[in-house]
């Protein structure tokens, strides 16, 4: 039976400054317990920020080649979001880059038009399961939770991973809708959010957590302290559980129309 080491880091990020949070981040993973997986939060190296023009990246930027020799040097997966230019479009992209080398991208679907996310950035179109070590995760960012539709499980995957810049002013919601997918899904939820105070003034207090099939959280950071915590996934559990209480199997048939 399949099990990970999962690291879920907790940081601060230095309000649109690319250079100086790779480097913190290299620090970070570097001295970090070895793991399987390192989960990072949403916007990784500049914070939630819609100065795209300035801060996007090519699929070959500095960011992305930081992460893929980052993955290599550490023999395992890191997971993050930036922002990404093609075509002329702006995307919020989760990276899920393995250590060969390999990049499974998400483009978020919901972008949060009450930050002006909707007016910079272009919405995803494909929801995006990502097997790694045999065990599959649904990649999802930040806004995303509020809408379960899209992460319903199809009995297609085993884990979400949430990443964040999820204000403090709303952190309650956040809490409860992250045990609601664990339940609903019958599915282990990884989320990391960022803490400190970005360059428009909003307040981060992290909320960083690992939870499971039932909805209860297993760990979870400290409020607003960087920290990294760490937790082994083991399918083992949670598929007897599935099978001794398959509620997933009684779920109802639809279709999204993008």
């Amino acid at each position: 039976m399949s099990k990970l080491d999962i690291a879920i880091i907790q940081s601060d990020i230095v309000w649109e400054n690319p250079d100086e949070n790779l480097v913190r981040v290299y620090e970070k993973i570097s001295n970090a317990k070895q793991s399987d997986i390192y989960v990072l939060p949403e916007m990784f190296n500049t914070g939630f920020t819609n100065n795209v023009e300035k801060f996007a990246e090519k699929s070959d930027g500095k960011s992305v080649v930081f992460l893929k020799n980052l993955a290599k040097e550490k023999n395992a997966a890191i997971c993050a979001s930036l922002i990404l230019s093609e075509n002329n479009k702006y995307y919020n992209s989760f990276l899920f880059v393995k250590p060969d080398g390999e990049i499974i991208r998400y483009d978020k679907r919901h972008l949060f038009k009450m930050g002006g996310e909707a007016d910079m950035f272009t919405g995803g179109l494909n929801r995006v399961v990502c097997n790694y070590k045999n065990v599959r995760f649904l990649l999802q960012i930040c806004y995303d939770l509020r809408f379960p539709v899209w992460s319903r499980n199809r009995n297609d995957y085993d884990a979400i991973i949430y990443i964040a810049n999820w204000p403090s002013s709303r952190q309650y919601i956040y809490d409860t809708l992250l045990s609601a997918r664990a339940i609903e899904n019958q599915s282990f939820v990884i989320a990391t959010n960022r803490i400190g105070e970005d360059g428009n003034g909003i307040s981060y207090d992290g909320g960083s957590c690992f939870i499971d099939a039932k909805g209860k959280t297993l760990i979870k950071t400290g409020d607003n302290r960087e920290e990294i915590i760490y937790l082994v996934l083991d399918l083992e559990e949670q598929n007897k559980y599935r099978q001794n209480f398959s509620a997933w199997q009684d779920a109802d048939q639809f279709e999204i129309n993008i």
